[in-house]
């Protein structure tokens, strides 16, 4: 009998140890925070994802490490900074991460290594992982690789301009009284 594992509660042990593989087609509409940050500009965009469990035995030594390859694609709808225009930015993952025993492991590992640490649990969202993943992997400044309109590179306000031209000086005006209360009384 083959076990099932959903996602939104992973038993991580149980799905290394199984050497066992998910993957989901999802919309952006799944995860809550990643359809906040897309302010409702194309709520069809999909999420790709897969997930691969291997146990991994530490050289010289009986026991072993529990590990997750997370991949994930998709493309996220953001404003260009350049042209202000939509722009639809593809976003990648590709990374993994070993599981340890508790939090207190973890802090005491994170020091030592480079690798990506988490704690491992019996109910473990991967739909949440999924989604912090893409969140670090959103760029700060989005922009186009060529703007599809021409891009304004200087500002201007042709009605501002003419107005400020118009408008006298309220400092020649200070001037003009201050004028007339030097000149000597005759």
């Amino acid at each position: 009998m083959t076990k099932e594992f959903r996602p939104d509660r992973l038993d991580v042990k149980a799905f290394v140890l199984a050497g066992a593989s998910l993957q989901g087609h999802e919309s952006l509409l799944k995860f809550e925070r990643l359809a906040q940050e897309a302010k409702g500009l194309h709520p069809d965009l999909r999420v790709d994802w897969q997930v691969h469990g291997e146990w991994r035995r530490e050289t010289g030594n009986e026991t072993g490490q529990l590990w997750l390859h997370l991949q994930v694609q998709a493309s996220f709808p953001m404003i260009c900074q350049r042209c202000l225009g939509p722009v639809d930015v593809p976003l990648e993952v590709d990374r993994w991460f070993r599981f340890v025993a508790d939090e207190a492991t973890a802090e005491a590992l994170d020091e030592q290594t480079e690798e990506d640490l988490l704690v491992l649990s019996r109910e473990f969202d991967l739909h949440e992982l999924i989604e912090d993943e893409l969140l670090m992997a959103l760029p700060l400044v989005p922009r186009h690789d060529e703007c599809p309109t021409a891009v304004r590179m200087a500002s201007g306000d042709e009605d501002f301009e003419a107005a400020s031209a118009a408008r006298s000086n309220p400092f020649a005006a200070l001037a003009s009284l201050r004028v007339g209360k030097n000149e000597p009384k005759g």
